[in-house]
């Protein structure tokens, strides 16, 4: 069957957005040294948040042109995202058209103001170090501010570009084209290190099955759902026409927060060891070896710092006050509940329930691969985020394509004009 034309663009255009995307990864912002900047980084007790930060789509690392990556515009996203559930003002504009074309500019200023405090802190950062960049002092600092905050609203736009001309969903698809991105250099180090004799053919072996099970498991956590069956009642519409009543369900899925959560607990878990290596206090040193990823209190904070976040999350992007609302006001109603408080209610007993295991996958799925990946003595490139990440998009964009070849074909049907309907043909209007 051949492709949809129109179809075929979009993905076209996609692919082409995140080649873009990743050359200017690739590319060293000017009057940087490069080995000299991940040396230091390698070796400090700041790697962790900056492997976080390359793993998201930047760049940090290797002072990228695209060092910020999607970032800032993601973090602005977020900010207006969680300001929606506490500040009434801005949740009644999110449901608002003009007033989400007013948000999404406020989104935009919030991601310059991010991406110019993040340069400058980067540029201060990389003039510490010796012998990172050749000529410190103000010009050094302007190039690189200008560089990096240019860049990360370049990759806005491009995002902005995949979603609107593309498959959609840009922001998104950015990140998971840089995780994916790393799997075939990850695959070669692990042949070699197996060739070596660095790891064993055993260990190599253990964790490609631990791997495969992640992603098996993540596919089915993100699938699954709870149903909340509802019930529509029969309507009379205008001019005599009837509505049958209908059953149909409210989709809950067992991970509404997604990744969010972890790397919520990723960002905090991993400021002492961030602060660490811009001060000399000892008291940050000791607890930032404390907290050693693989460690018993790492696993003990983290996870609980996961579930914590899981409910928290959730409840900011989930409001059932207004689903039952519309529930309320489409007539429709949960079988042996009452419209209205009682449905929210309900609502959120069963979010509750679902929520828990929900969050102790997360955080399992967080913490196996780092004991695994520690035991077999293997250094890892991808873990349970990454795979939560790719897998939810991926996921989402099988679902996007297969949702517009279904329109096309329906579209289709409608533009043919003529369908045989009880031996004869009646020609739409």
């Amino acid at each position: 069957m051949a492709m949809d034309p129109e179809l075929k663009k979009k993905l076209l255009f996609t692919l082409l957005a995140l080649v873009l995307y990743r050359i200017g990864a690739h590319i060293a912002a000017p009057g940087v040294n490069v080995q000299a900047l991940s040396d230091f980084i390698r070796n400090s007790a700041a790697a962790g948040f900056f492997g976080l930060y390359d793993m998201l789509g930047g760049g940090l690392s290797r002072a990228t042109v695209f060092a910020l990556g999607i970032m800032p515009f993601i973090s602005a996203s977020i900010i207006f995202q969680l300001a929606g559930g506490v500040v009434p003002s801005v949740g009644k504009m999110q449901k608002d058209e003009e007033g989400r074309k007013k948000l999404t500019q406020w989104t935009r200023y919030t991601t310059v103001f991010i991406a110019l405090s993040q340069s400058y802190t980067y540029a201060l950062f990389t003039e510490s170090i010796p012998g990172a960049v050749a000529n410190p002092g103000f010009a050094s600092r302007f190039i690189m501010v200008v560089t990096l905050t240019t860049g990360a609203l370049f990759v806005m736009w491009l995002g902005e570009q995949i979603t609107e001309n593309g498959i959609g969903n840009g922001a998104s698809l950015l990140i998971t084209f840089s995780i994916l991105e790393r799997l075939w250099p990850g695959t070669l180090q692990l042949i070699g290190f197996v060739t070596e004799g660095i790891v064993s053919l055993a260990a190599a072996l253990t964790y490609l099955a631990v791997l495969v099970g992640a992603i098996a498991a993540v596919t089915a956590m993100t699938i699954a759902a709870r149903r909340i069956p509802i019930q529509i009642p029969r309507k009379v519409m205008g001019r005599g026409r009837i509505q049958e009543g209908r059953k149909s369900f409210i989709p809950i899925r067992m991970l509404t927060a997604n990744v969010m959560p972890i790397i919520f607990a990723q960002t905090l878990i991993i400021v002492p060891g961030t602060l660490a290596s811009f001060s000399n206090s000892e008291m940050l040193t000791e607890v930032a070896n404390y907290f050693v990823p693989g460690s018993i209190p790492y696993a003990i904070l983290f996870a609980v710092m996961i579930v914590l976040f899981t409910y928290f999350y959730t409840s900011i992007i989930f409001n059932s006050v207004d689903l039952a609302e519309n529930l309320k006001k489409q007539g429709g109603f949960i079988p042996g509940v009452k419209p209205g408080a009682a449905t929210a209610d309900y609502i959120d007993g069963v979010l509750g329930r679902i929520t828990l295991p929900g969050a102790l996958f997360l955080a399992a799925i967080a913490l196996v691969p780092i004991f695994v990946t520690n035991k077999l003595g293997i250094q890892s490139q991808f873990g349970g985020t990454s795979v939560l990440i790719v897998v939810g998009v991926l996921l989402d964009t099988i679902a996007r394509i297969e949702q517009h070849r279904q329109l096309r074909q329906y579209d289709g049907f409608m533009r043919s004009g003529r369908v045989k309907f009880r031996g004869r043909q009646t020609r739409f209007m």
